[in-house]
């Protein structure tokens, strides 16, 4: 509780840092210069998850287990063996990278003006991956104070750097405005790497004092190898996956009419803006995952079905009651909230689709967590894979007779297939029977007659005079203050345990 209440904190003020510098990135460099910038983000996905997306789990889940077991020396010896391999793996993609940028920039994104950013990938690539396979040593051991408090103060000075390298560089081209961006998370990642690594030996303490035994290295590569092999394969082929639909969306706009810039700055639109407001109620869900997917792993170490099953009711039910009034009075109020704070119209094309494909991907997400607790990687990578297989194909038919709402049909259909195959396997693992009512029914009950509702009381408001923001933001508070006594009037809890 207390793990999930630090890190849905932080998370939430990281989320809310992070969208003010959207919005200000927005209105400082414009859709076009956000929409390249969005463009070389999959070659940075495909190049994390292909060197350190598994080991992170790796790393969680092993300290964990060595956690409940007593042998911190056996943690120490986890984290040196995943960074090196990690290094490893990093050598080769990112020296690809930094020979061939201009062909990645030109044939693969189709566009010339990636090349700077592709180039300073490299060094945040590697810095990160080191920030990171240090922070999910907290995270696995439920220490996650140190990681909460750096991930914040990360967000913050990322968002500083940014920006103040965009507004030095104005005027520029966009390739140069591109570049500054990049440097500044390049930067950001310097100083976050330092502190991960410092905090990690300060709260571990010295190698020799560490209590255990310690184990042969082939043995931990072993087992890290087995956790990290289906799940980096998995988020490689899944990036891959996501890689092609981002890099073809704006080439399948153009074949549907539009020219270059305006397709680059629709992409922008979608990703960089609508996309970041609809994520922002799912600042807690990360924080779950870290939490949760470590205790379900110590658990099933320890043999503990019925504390899984618990486990699992508690903590997603809640997410539910979270996620779905959010989602559904964005999906009504985004339009003015877009309008107002990025200042282009175009944040509210297929916001309520859009909308209900985030709430069905963050139901998969979910079922992934719980999977991946009871060592079930192996199913939670191939749904991966199904599910972003089919969106792929389903963007490539749709797109180009419908423009972005072919992709947001795309994303809701395959998000659907794969939140159910989720759960499927969930069920089947844990023995877990679905909570229908208190997980989906009530919540989703309360937050239709919610969303109504705010959706009337914003037109009230404008009518009254009062501006797009204030009425957006008093529908919103009206719409949850309606949604908790619906709620309530239905026998359940808003923010407690559902009932066993």
């Amino acid at each position: 509780m207390r793990g999930v209440a630090l890190l849905t904190l932080t998370g939430v003020l990281s989320q809310g840092v992070g969208f003010g510098y959207r919005v200000l990135l927005t209105r400082l460099a414009g859709a076009e210069i956000l929409g390249l910038y969005q463009l070389i983000l999959p070659v940075y996905a495909v190049l994390l998850s292909l060197t350190s997306a598994g080991l992170t789990t790796g790393v969680s889940n092993l300290s964990a287990w060595y956690q409940a077991l007593g042998n911190r020396r056996a943690i120490y010896q986890v984290r040196g063996q995943a960074v090196g391999l990690f290094l490893l793996l990093a050598l080769v993609p990112c020296g690809l990278l930094l020979l061939f940028s201009d062909g990645v920039s030109v044939y693969l994104l189709g566009d010339a003006r990636t090349r700077l950013g592709l180039l300073l990938l490299v060094p945040c690539l590697v810095l990160t991956g080191v920030e990171n396979l240090q922070k999910h040593y907290f995270y696995g051991t439920g220490r996650v104070l140190p990681a909460a408090v750096t991930e914040l103060l990360e967000q913050i000075l990322r968002s500083v750097l940014v920006l103040a390298l965009v507004w030095a560089s104005t005027p520029a081209t966009p390739e140069e405005a591109v570049g500054a961006i990049v440097l500044g998370m390049a930067l950001c990642e310097v100083a976050s790497a330092l502190t991960q690594t410092v905090l990690f030996r300060l709260d571990l303490g010295p190698r020799e004092k560490l209590p255990g035994q310690a184990l042969p290295g082939r043995v931990l590569r072993r087992k890290l190898g087995r956790i990290a092999l289906p799940l980096g394969l998995a988020a490689l082929l899944g990036n891959l996956i996501s890689s092609a639909n981002a890099v073809l969306l704006p080439r399948l706009l153009v074949l549907g009419g539009m020219d270059q810039s305006q397709a680059v700055s629709t992409y922008g639109v979608t990703f960089g803006m609508t996309l970041p407001l609809l994520l922002l109620p799912t600042a807690f869900l990360s924080a779950l995952g870290l939490v949760l997917t470590p205790k379900l792993a110590q658990c099933s170490a320890l043999g503990q079905g019925a504390e899984i099953r618990r486990l699992i009711r508690r903590w997603v039910g809640l997410a539910n009651r979270i996620l779905i009034p959010a989602l559904a009075l964005l999906a009504v109020l985004g339009p003015a909230l877009g309008r107002a704070l990025y200042g282009d119209p175009r944040v509210g094309d297929h916001l309520p689709l859009l909308a209900l494909g985030v709430l069905f991907s963050c139901w998969q997400a979910l079922g992934a967590c719980a999977l991946n607790g009871v060592d079930r990687q192996g199913t939670s990578a191939a749904i991966a894979l199904v599910s972003d297989g089919v969106q792929l194909v389903l963007t490539c038919c749709t797109v180009v007779p419908f423009g972005m709402g072919g992709y947001a049909v795309s994303f809701t259909i395959a998000s659907l297939l794969g939140a159910v195959l989720s759960w499927r396997g969930v069920a089947r693992a844990t023995g877990l029977g679905l909570p229908v009512f208190l997980w989906f029914t009530a919540p989703t009950l309360a937050a239709c007659l919610a969303a109504a509702c705010g959706d009337l009381m914003e037109t009230v408001l404008r009518r009254a005079a009062f501006g797009e923001l204030p009425a957006a933001l008093g529908a919103l508070g009206f719409g949850l203050l309606l949604y908790v006594a619906a709620l309530q009037a239905q026998g359940v809890l808003p923010l407690g345990p559902p009932e066993e």
